[in-house]
């Protein structure tokens, strides 16, 4: 199947199952249709983890193991579950690997609730000179860097962090391409009017105007909280992980971000893909200030489509600032959603068979107890 098709793009998920079934993913334990979404494949943890002193790549001369022997401090065994502690790097081997026929390339993320912990993840193979990048072709194991940055997290083997999507072809979206789509579909809206900038992507704003059911701006993550299980939800109690962010918090018309403290804001924006493209959100250029605006980047076929009777639904923006106190004003633009087409739409659409984020405002990680 894959070897087939002639056009450019991201692999749906009925490509992603004759994938798995022509072994170009395969996996220790079977893969089952809980990893399925419509462009992309939950990955699990293996059962092996290794506490490293410091995140690394292997480099196009080493593969991950030679450098998980020279750099590993302990071996953990994931089997029964084991507790990664914040402010620590670990490697765990994943239990999915891939061999990827010639033109055809993945690319991970975290998933949403992983970045919503505040729980650093990215993907790293063999001979990889750079993160969450697999490359055409490839044919090995996959590994995920997890630090758990403000919550210490429980684990286990079979725990999803991540999702990897497939793609066919070169990712090259033109500005022209991406104003047309908009104009066609309606990317982005809300009190912006016609003024949509886009450059490399459509620029997402943050929005620090009150939720008109809570009242809220956000949520601040509280140091020193307790311990999450991260196949656990609706287990958390939301008062004992964070802080509301309220309009009194606001000064000099922004919000002050703490050095190294984790905030969960929303765009300014509602966001709508398309049933025929895919998204990813990237980072914004870090010339407009020491932040991180997002961790969880990729967004499914279907995500705030109104004929899937969606609701309006924002993007949720993961921030955290660097180094110095800096003050993010309304309307500031803190990252960029870029599109890019599907091989062909989905057999499944998000949010059709239910999510915990379709419509969705200022939501939390689907571990927490919420109305």
């Amino acid at each position: 199947m894959l070897g087939q098709q002639p056009q450019n793009g991201i692999l749906p998920v009925q490509h992603l199952q004759q994938a798995i079934h022509d072994g170009a993913i395969s996996a220790d334990q079977q893969i089952t249709p809980a990893q399925l979404q419509p462009a992309s494949l939950d990955l699990r943890l293996g059962a092996d983890a290794w506490r490293v002193q410091a995140s690394f790549l292997p480099g196009n001369l080493m593969t991950v193991a030679d450098k998980l022997a020279k750099f590993a401090m302990h071996k953990i065994d994931l089997t029964d579950g084991a507790v990664l502690e914040r402010g620590c790097v670990y490697i765990v081997k994943l239990q999915e690997s891939l061999a990827l026929p010639s033109g055809v390339s993945a690319m991970a993320n975290p998933k949403s609730s992983t970045g919503r912990l505040d729980i650093f993840t990215r993907l790293i193979c063999d001979h990889a000179t750079e993160f969450e990048s697999v490359a055409d072709g490839y044919q090995g194991p996959l590994y995920a860097e997890i630090s758990p940055r403000t919550f210490s997290v429980l684990v286990r083997a079979g725990s999803r962090l991540s999702q990897l999507r497939l793609r066919r072809g070169q990712a090259a979206v033109s500005d022209d391409a991406m104003q047309s789509l908009h104009t066609n579909v309606g990317l982005v809206h809300g009190d912006r009017g016609d003024k949509v900038d886009i450059r490399d992507g459509v620029g997402l704003t943050v929005n620090l105007e009150p939720d008109q059911k809570s009242g809220m701006i956000g949520w601040r993550a509280r140091k020193h909280a307790g311990l999450i299980d991260i196949d656990a939800s609706a287990s958390c109690l939301v008062d004992a992980f964070w802080e509301r962010v309220a309009p009194s918090d606001l000064a000099a018309g922004g919000l002050v971000l703490n050095p190294d403290e984790f905030y969960i804001l929303a765009s300014r924006e509602f966001v709508t893909v398309p049933s025929d493209h895919a998204a990813e959100m990237r980072a914004y250029d870090t010339r407009v200030g020491e932040f991180r605006a997002h961790y969880a980047g990729f967004f499914d076929p279907g995500f705030g489509m109104a004929e899937l009777g969606a609701g309006k639904t924002r993007a949720v923006l993961e921030v955290r600032s660097h180094d110095v106190p800096f003050l993010i004003e309304q309307g500031q633009t803190v990252c960029r959603l870029v599109y890019e087409p599907m091989l062909a739409v989905p057999d499944v659409l998000y949010g059709s068979a239910g999510s915990n984020y379709q419509s969705q405002g200022l939501r939390l990680a689907k571990h927490f107890i919420q109305d």
